[in-house]
């Protein structure tokens, strides 16, 4: 009896085919560890006014919270708000719970830190993880002086 190799022929395109369609409908096979599909050309909203409706400026991290670096950015996110409070706004929004999110920012990788100036401007932009440090001298890289609050006065 003799064999054709033709049904072992179809096996990997038939393979690869189910692969595409398992990761066409499965977000977090497209999402991989923490990437999203880039949006070109997508507008970027203002920064909105604080609670007080004082301008001052904003850190907008959209991220994850099953994302690694995302989870090790929480810490330092939550530190300054503390320290800030009142001097600049932070905010996170999980872009997998809130997927709009990611479109209406244009996020291609998380963790992503979007940052504003007073006037809602975004100044600059920053994908994957970012200390502490860093977060503050990028204010401080575009004129934007923040001083931490008192301990006392908080």
């Amino acid at each position: 009896m003799k064999h054709t190799a033709f049904p072992r022929l179809l096996l990997l395109p038939a393979l690869v085919i189910a692969g595409a369609i398992f990761w066409r409908v499965n977000p977090a096979a497209q999402a991989g560890c923490c990437r999203r599909p880039p949006v070109a050309g997508t507008p970027q909203p203002a920064a909105p006014a604080s609670e007080t409706g004082q301008a001052r400026p904003r850190l907008l991290d959209l991220g994850a919270d099953r994302c690694i670096p995302c989870k090790k950015m929480a810490p330092i996110l939550k530190e300054i708000k503390k320290e800030y409070a009142g001097v600049l706004d932070v905010e996170f929004i999980d872009v997998w719970k809130n997927s709009s999110a990611g479109k209406t920012y244009g996020i291609r990788l998380i963790p992503t830190q979007i940052f504003y100036d007073a006037s809602g401007k975004e100044v600059s932009r920053h994908e994957g993880f970012m200390g502490k440090e860093d977060i503050l001298k990028t204010f401080s890289d575009f004129g934007i002086k923040l001083a931490p609050v008192a301990a006392g006065s908080r």
